[in-house]
């Protein structure tokens, strides 16, 4: 019998929210940009989505090749991208639906957090769903120290670069976006705050 588990992977659960929601109808075409292992990916694949996905690091596409060789086999190697997020190859205003699932914080700075940011949305078409959730400074600002610019030492040992409200509303108008939910913070016992930031790209 097959399982939640097998049905829905690790899928992160605001994504798995806006599923739910009927955001994501089957027929999307969906780019999972900075994939990692494609653990997002689990139920897409076995459900006959058309899947895209990048990744920097060969290693974890591969690991998603393999996985979509088991769950999609039908779906081209060639879907599977080595490639970064903010260089990515995929056209224009390709994918109805861009996942970026902790990805955006790894930026070395705010230049390279707006290319990767600019990146996803590029790819996004119009009437798109633009899912991201990163690190944030949300609910923790006692608690991070500034290294440089929005980069920031955790309680949790890590350093990140950290976004907050402002940047994050000031970058949906850039963009042209809708904010489809309001903004959704998640502190993780006093070690790391996690922000969901969900936008429609209008036509």
């Amino acid at each position: 019998m097959q399982t939640l588990q097998d049905q829905f992977g690790q899928i992160d659960i605001y994504l798995f929210d806006q599923l739910l929601r009927g955001r994501i109808p089957r027929g999307s075409r969906i780019l999972d940009a900075g994939c990692g292992s494609g653990r997002n990916l689990v139920y897409f694949l076995r459900e006959g989505y058309e899947v895209f996905a990048a990744d920097r690091d060969p290693l974890a596409v591969e690991e998603t090749r393999r996985l979509a060789d088991a769950l999609a086999p039908a779906l081209p190697a060639a879907n599977f991208r080595v490639e970064a997020v903010e260089e990515m190859s995929f056209p224009d205003r390709f994918a109805t639906v861009v996942v970026l699932s902790a990805v955006l914080h790894f930026a070395r700075d705010e230049e390279h957090f707006r290319a990767m940011a600019l990146g996803a949305w590029r790819v996004l078409a119009p009437g798109g769903l633009f899912f991201c959730r990163l690190a944030s400074t949300i609910g923790m600002e006692s608690q991070v120290q500034r290294v440089s610019g929005r980069r920031y030492l955790l309680p949790d040992g890590s350093e990140r670069f950290l976004v907050d409200e402002g940047l994050l509303m000031n970058l949906t108008n850039e963009l042209g976006g809708r904010l489809l939910d309001p903004l959704k913070t998640t502190v993780v016992q006093n070690q790391r705050s996690m922000t969901t930031w969900i936008l429609r790209k209008r036509a």
